[in-house]
């Protein structure tokens, strides 16, 4: 394997349920760094709870974040990079009203939400920037959406379906999210991978979730974490252990060590 950069998943892939980072997954990063290949984090979340994490490890590369929406500078934080997404708002605060369901609201100002809840708790706490807004979202004055999150607490192909047309979809097992059209992890890895003069066939991506399937099946080697849903798995070359026994660090030490690449 002729590796040069990894792309690397946070939720469900490089934290544990605890959202830390563990030793064993800590140091097989540090090993690939030093052996020159490029480590990037490639995540849904937005950029104030991506930033301490890539601090943690000692990255020196730009953030992903918002499912590849915006790209960050890793010393600044700066957007490189933001694709907004634009939906009929009447229309989808109509049909989200009629359905019980959270909905969250990522803008390049910060987040706006029908309601609050632990997740959105814990990210107040890594990223010390509390929500701009909670409540009627159609009372809400934000612009410039670059995710909309739409929490349903079951799989809601039907509502999802509805936005195909003026969104990227991405379904998930409690909601759907929106993007821009054609924004996703590996549109952005595409964008640094050019930057960096690395050919796809030179990075490995990882990850567990349905915002993952793209950039698996497009760089050199996907790697699905053993707690990846089954389209996942089908999507990737590889299939790593569970993300709380560190599978990241077992896929790591196994093919990407130099001693073990052939």
């Amino acid at each position: 394997m002729n590796v040069r950069a990894m792309f690397i998943d946070m939720d469900g892939t490089l934290l544990k349920a605890s959202n830390n980072i563990s030793q064993r997954n800590m140091e097989a990063i540090y090993r690939l760094m030093n052996q020159g290949i490029k480590v990037f984090l490639a995540t849904g979340r937005h950029f104030e709870v991506t930033a301490p994490y890539h601090k943690e490890i000692g990255l020196r590369t730009p953030m992903i974040c918002l499912n590849g929406a915006s790209i960050h500078d890793a010393e600044t934080g700066r957007p490189m990079q933001m694709k907004t997404v634009r939906v009929n708002e009447e229309r989808f605060h109509h049909l989200t009203a009629d359905n019980p369901c959270n909905v969250i609201i990522h803008t390049a100002d910060g987040l706006y939400c029908k309601e609050t809840n632990e997740e959105i708790e814990y990210w107040t706490n890594v990223g010390q920037i509390p929500p701009r807004y909670i409540g009627d979202l159609r009372q809400a004055d934000y612009q410039d959406v670059l995710k909309y999150s739409v929490l349903t607490g079951a799989p809601s192909p039907k509502i999802s379906a509805l936005f195909k047309k003026e969104a990227e979809v991405i379904d998930w097992n409690n909601g759907f999210e929106l993007l821009a059209p054609n924004v996703s992890k590996w549109s952005a890895i595409k964008s640094l991978l050019r930057a960096y003069r690395i050919s796809p066939k030179e990075a490995v991506a990882i990850g567990d979730g349905p915002n993952d399937i793209e950039m698996l099946r497009q760089v050199g080697t996907g790697v699905a974490m053993g707690n990846a849903g089954e389209e996942v798995k089908a999507a990737a070359d590889f299939v790593t252990g569970h993300h709380e026994n560190d599978g990241l660090a077992e896929f790591i030490e196994r093919y990407l060590y130099k001693s073990n690449v052939v």
